[in-house]
């Protein structure tokens, strides 16, 4: 899907608030409500828009500890990888899973629980049973500066921009 001008300012009103309403971003950015509308339905279908979620607070809700948990494999095939990912959508406590390169590790998850009981418990009884993982290596995080899920969109604006250009200079 080709992005303008008005399709990168609702990205980035719903990136930093997915409840404002069709009405309210129609009118921060100068479209009428029914055209606003069918570009949000459009970036919705294009699957630029994956998802409306609600972010919740760890802290409030009792969830103390996050740790970055590094995970080493015994074998690097794609049914051993297929095997751990399927395994651990299912725990809730999985807010991330990459499969990553330029580590010992193959795998990093975040993991958010209470605290440090929670965090053996899950670390002892659920990702050390998981057929293959032969090492382990947990990062705690003290502190998150930064904690966003806002893309930066500057890079498409760029690119829309480009293309307006090389569009006139034709």
């Amino acid at each position: 899907m080709k992005l303008d001008s008005y399709d990168l300012k609702i990205l980035d009103l719903l990136q930093h608030d997915g409840g404002l309403s069709n009405q309210e971003i129609a009118e921060r950015i100068g479209l009428s409500p029914s055209p606003c509308s069918r570009r949000i339905k459009q970036l919705e279908e294009a699957g630029v828009i994956r998802e409306r979620v609600a972010r919740l607070s760890p802290q409030a809700l009792g969830l103390e500890l996050t740790v970055l948990l590094h995970i080493r494999m015994d074998r690097h095939t794609p049914e051993r990888f297929e095997q751990f990912e399927k395994i651990v959508r299912r725990y809730p406590e999985v807010q991330e899973c990459y499969l990553i390169t330029g580590q010992e590790a193959d795998y990093q998850l975040k993991i958010i629980v209470p605290g440090m009981d929670a965090y053996q418990d899950f670390l002892l009884n659920k990702i050390t049973r998981i057929d293959g993982v032969i090492g382990v290596h947990s990062s705690f995080v003290l502190r998150k500066p930064i904690d966003t899920t806002a893309l930066p969109l500057t890079y498409a604006q760029r690119a829309l921009q480009a293309s307006a250009r090389e569009t006139a200079r034709r």
